[in-house]
């Protein structure tokens, strides 16, 4: 994927706001992150299984949602996993994304990039919880409606917010064994389905059917958040080597759990584009293999739901962590509970969960796709500032391209950016663009309330200066 480089940790700015030193107890005694549980936690923020996949088949047809899982990837997960690399590594502590756009562009559009992120990331947890319950409503009617759904969502949201307060290592450890048992599934299907294939199948088009709306949602929303996981840098064990490797190898098992079940799919059954919505995969494990895979399934896709979960608010609750860490939030956004965990943040991270679940499953999509949107371009050109402004600067893990070379990596993804927001509805770029005015609304006020004394902000003295290269 790259350079990997022994360097030390230097990071850089036109200089500080403030260098008030915080008490905090940083050097936080917890386990840190090692590679297999980080693989996973990556495979959960970006995908947890091909679960919500079969909306790319009733989109586009067999052949493009197959091509659209192996070409997507090298125009947007490749160069979204190489920034991330080379810059979690450059700045590895939990502000991630953060502190890479506070020292290209500035603390302003750092805060915007945090906001946007971070309520992208609520939005998106806000999902889980139903379709958890979704794939679970056929076997225990009940949970379609009513109270028992809503007492259902919420105490699940509890029990998982529960276990993201216990610590890093009970979250990795269990995403470990929701990725084998969800992933499982899908190799006894594949085995099972092998007599059934007929390879013609997979190439099936029509483009004058093409919903591309729904095509680009589906695609960008399974194969985005790869660099969510520089929000939990500060967390990992000797992140310069380990964040790199990781990812890699958590590309290739997101790649391939998304393009094997859909070819095993496909290729099994005669074609029903109207049958490919959320949860066939249940239904094509029935009819291969008979009810006991499709309960197996359904199972899977519930549990796969509370892994995704689980890392998406990992990651939301450290990051607002690293702001504080960085006096962009008010101090009491830096303290850790006793198992190391960011509890003021993972409680905000629960109540927005809570409030957004009201939204329907094609809004948050739509939604979070807008804002995230937003959020990479700040990054594409923190990226390239970067590295014309200060390509001397240390880089544990670089990708060996160079200047012309990186802005040519970030043009693609830029054209797609502008595709997805250009296809969205009137409802939610409305939506999304009042969501990014109250943050650029929220940075001023915060400033405000600093400067008044109101709240105590500081930045923790555990942290390297952003200081001039």
């Amino acid at each position: 994927m790259g350079e990997a480089h022994e360097a030390d940790y230097v990071t850089i700015n036109q200089g500080p706001s403030s260098t008030i030193t915080n008490n905090h107890n940083h050097n936080h005694n917890h386990n840190k992150l090692s590679l297999l549980p980080l693989i996973f936690l990556i495979f959960y923020q970006v995908s947890g299984g091909p679960f919500g996949v079969e909306d790319s088949v009733n989109a586009a047809g067999p052949l493009l949602a197959l091509l659209g899982f192996l070409v997507f990837p090298f125009v947007w997960s490749v160069p979204e996993a190489l920034i991330t690399a080379e810059m979690g590594t450059m700045f590895p502590e939990n502000g991630g994304y953060v502190v890479w756009v506070s020292s290209a562009l500035g603390p302003y559009w750092g805060f915007q990039q945090g906001w946007m992120k971070w309520l992208s990331g609520v939005i998106d947890n806000a999902l889980y919880p139903v379709l958890f319950l979704d794939y679970l409503k056929s076997a225990i009617p009940a949970l379609g409606g009513g109270y028992p759904r809503t007492l259902s969502a919420l105490g699940l949201t509890f029990l998982l917010t529960f276990m993201n307060y216990r610590g890093l290592t009970i979250v990795g450890g269990v995403a470990i064994l929701l990725g084998i048992f969800s992933l499982l599934p899908f190799v006894v299907m594949g085995i099972i389905s092998i007599p059934n294939i007929n390879p013609s199948r997979w190439f099936v088009v029509s483009l004058e059917t093409v919903d591309w709306n729904l095509y680009l949602n589906t695609l960008f929303w399974n194969l985005n958040y790869w660099d969510s996981i520089s929000t939990l840098a500060g967390e990992v064990d000797n992140p310069k080597k380990t964040l790199p490797k990781a990812l890699f190898y958590a590309l290739i098992l997101v790649v391939l759990g998304y393009f094997f079940p859909l070819l095993i799919g496909i290729g099994a059954l005669p074609l029903d584009r109207e049958l490919w919505t959320d949860g066939y995969f249940s239904d094509i494990a029935k009819l291969l293999g008979g009810v006991w895979l499709q309960y197996w399934m359904q199972g899977a896709a519930a549990f796969s739901n509370m892994g995704m979960f689980l890392a998406e608010m990992s990651s939301d609750s450290f990051q607002l962590l690293g702001m504080a860490e960085r006096g962009m939030l008010p101090e009491f956004f830096a303290k850790r509970s006793r198992h190391g965990t960011p509890l003021i943040g993972i409680l905000f991270s629960a109540s927005g969960v809570i409030l957004l679940s009201w939204l329907s499953f094609q809004e948050i999509v739509a939604a979070e796709n807008f804002l995230y949107c937003f959020g990479m371009i700040l990054e594409f050109l923190a990226f390239v500032r970067l590295r014309i402004k200060y390509p001397a600067a240390s880089r544990p893990y670089k990708i060996p391209l160079g200047t012309v070379g990186s802005i040519l990596m970030c043009l693609p993804p830029t054209i797609l950016i502008f595709i997805v927001l250009a296809l969205s509805t009137y409802k939610v770029a409305v939506i999304s663009l009042v969501a990014v005015g109250i943050g650029l609304v929220v940075q001023p006020c915060l400033k405000y309330v600093e400067t008044k004394r109101w709240l105590r902000f500081s930045e923790s003295s555990e942290l390297p200066d952003l200081h001039d290269a």
